[in-house]
């Protein structure tokens, strides 16, 4: 709710629920005549119910701010951006904009914001009429944020799929609006895929290269690679290669050849392609998302309409109630659950992905008609399940590291489907003897059912590391490569900690590096997935499993030939060899030795198509590494 009194004051409130998340926050902002702010005041709690307490303010031109994660003081002239802001804060920063006459607004701390009037429509309800304008802020993240306002310059709404705010009444234009920010973001894609692919006229050969080959994880010296098409023609010695006569050369010296990478837990959004191509990541697995604008994504990526990568999608399936997710099919009964496997497996979907609020009578008839009709079975382990019931009951693979460690603590835990699967976890993983009877005999039973798990170690690390005011783990390696304003999000912090539970969150967190490195040793099948920041958070994943103890030839392995190979793709990708697509990426240093070489990327290509990585980081705003 916002409220718009005299002298500026604007007073708001924000909240929302997502499974137990999401923020709670009360701002009150005073505008001065130029559309900056000259106070704003937010309390309350983040997503991760973290506490908010922010404060902005402007005294004889100075502007001093201070909050959780960070306090500073700057000459005025800039506005500033909360960490926490309520829907409105966009809204005034339009206004700033528009009052700025196209000129860039300094933002505080750093960075600048433009501004791009992209359409205008009248919306209609009943008897009612409104007319609203969209607008494109650039500046705030990787890419433009577009925001509706009425003709007051008050926020009107974000449409969305997932996650929508709009003006209380007026619900119903969710989708009319959503249809115009799609409409506006597809053309902007399509320009980039214009301006970045490199569609080739006569074969490459990348020449005197150091490649993995990730069949036996290991490095071959001065190889010599040759594309022709969308396809491998020509590895080996560069010696004994002979190279087309009209082929384009490019010289490998010093840097290393990897076939293109694999992101094995994503829920993919239009952004997320330029960030995965710019990164080497050349395939992803979907592991939840909207039918139809999935296949819309998969059509544009496929038919380079827009940059991005493979698509393997995995069906998701939860039960109703308070906790459900934002997004895929529900199933109550039996029949319900069979009818949302045949339907994701008549849509081409390669697996079945179940998740907190199913019921667990459900997930043995779901393994069934899913096995019967070809698909994998996988998931959250639903809530009153533990993982070894879950794969009892027939399932192929467990998404996510805490729910490995929710397994022992079923008598501490009331309901995983709540943060409460990541704080209890918090709070007991680092007391858990992993070499004790309870756990060998579930490694045991993993083996026996030959369970894959799905770790996402980026995804927990600034989750149960993070604290307010110092940078992030898993960001740090890539910060100064980041937008300003994208960097000041590496300091907010991750879970809420006490003096007298922070230490135990960062052991709870190492234990799950070594329950990983458990698993590994015993044989138990390890993915490389995010389930965050597209692109640069999978190189973080890599890091991880070598921090873990996974050598890092290993780590690379992992990323791309057993990836294949779990999605039934080896004959296709996952390694460089003859007649395979033509995937790569190329990077500077050798991250089979120094993993972190990975992040130097520098040319990328997907089916014969070509990219500089510098160049698509740079649409995102995003430096290369060095």
């Amino acid at each position: 709710m916002d409220v718009y009194s005299p002298g500026g004051h604007i007073d708001c409130t924000f909240e929302f629920n997502d499974r137990g998340r999401g923020p709670k926050v009360a701002a009150h902002y005073i505008v001065a005549a130029d559309g900056l702010l000259l106070r704003a005041d937010l309390t309350g709690n983040d997503y991760l119910k973290a506490p908010v307490d922010e404060h902005f303010a402007v005294k004889d031109a100075i502007a001093v701010w201070k909050s959780t994660s960070e306090s500073g003081q700057a000459h005025a002239a800039g506005f500033y951006i909360s960490n926490n802001g309520a829907s409105a804060e966009s809204a005034l920063l339009v206004g700033a904009l528009l009052k700025a006459k196209n000129v860039p607004v300094k933002l505080l701390p750093a960075g600048e914001a433009r501004l791009e009037r992209l359409t205008d429509v009248t919306l209609e309800d009943h008897t009612r009429k409104l007319h609203v304008t969209e607008f494109a802020i650039t500046g705030l993240s990787f890419e433009p944020q577009t925001v509706w306002l009425d003709d007051d310059q008050h926020f009107f709404g974000s449409p969305g799929k997932w996650f929508a705010i709009l003006r209380e009444g007026w619900e119903g234009t969710n989708d009319q609006l959503y249809a115009l920010d799609r409409a506006a973001e597809d053309t902007r894609n399509a320009r980039l895929a214009h301006e970045l692919a490199q569609h080739l006229d006569h074969p490459l050969a990348v020449e005197h290269v150091r490649l993995f080959d990730s069949e036996q994880a290991a490095i071959r010296e001065d190889q010599t690679v040759v594309i022709n098409g969308q396809r491998i023609t020509m590895v080996g010695p560069s010696a004994a290669v002979v190279v087309p006569k009209d082929a384009q050369h490019i010289d490998g010296k010093g840097k290393t050849l990897l076939p293109g990478l694999f992101d094995m837990h994503v829920h993919a959004q239009p952004l997320d392609g330029l960030l995965n191509i710019a990164s080497g990541v050349t395939n992803v697995r979907d592991m939840g998302n909207d039918i139809e604008e999935l296949k819309h994504l998969q059509t544009q990526w496929d038919s380079g309409a827009a940059i991005g990568p493979r698509v393997w999608k995995a069906g998701f399936i939860d039960g109703h109630g308070p906790f459900q997710a934002p997004t895929g099919l529900y199933a109550d009964t039996v029949e319900e659950a069979q009818a949302a496997v045949n339907r994701y497996a008549d849509l081409g979907y390669v697996q079945i992905k179940v998740y907190s609020s199913l019921k667990p009578e459900l997930v043995p008839g779901i393994v069934k008609t899913a096995h019967a009709r070809g698909l994998r079975v996988s998931g959250h382990v639903p809530n009153g399940m533990i993982a070894s019931q879950f794969v009892e009951d027939g399932a192929d693979e467990v998404q996510h590291i805490n729910f490995i460690f929710l397994n022992f603590l079923a008598s501490q835990v009331k309901d995983t489907r709540t943060p409460e699967r990541f704080t209890a976890v918090g709070a007991n993983a680092a007391k858990l003897d992993l070499q004790s009877k309870e756990v060998n005999d579930f490694i045991e039973l993993l083996q026996k059912h030959h369970t894959t798990v799905d770790v996402t170690l980026a995804t927990f690390e600034g989750m149960f590391t993070g604290r307010p005011g110092k940078v992030s783990p898993d960001f740090a390696p890539v910060l100064n490569r980041l937008p300003a304003q994208v960097q000041r999000g590496a300091y907010t912090g991750g879970l809420p900690v006490t003096e007298q539970n922070d230490q135990l969150y960062r052991d709870s967190y190492d234990a799950m590096l070594r329950m990983t490195k458990r698993m590994y040793d015993a044989g138990i099948p390890i993915l490389a997935g995010t389930d965050a920041t597209a692109g640069i958070m999978l190189h973080r994943e890599l890091e991880l499993e070598v921090r873990a103890g996974i050598p890092p030839s290993k780590a690379l392995q992992i990323a791309t030939l057993n990836a294949a190979r779990l999605l039934k793709q080896e004959n296709e990708l996952g390694s460089i060899a003859p007649g395979k697509r033509a995937d790569f990426l190329l990077v500077e240093g050798n991250p089979a030795e120094h993993i972190s070489d990975i992040r130097r990327c520098r040319l990328v290509m997907k089916n014969g198509v070509l990219y500089k990585s510098a160049d698509v980081y740079g649409a995102v705003g995003i430096k290369p590494a060095d």
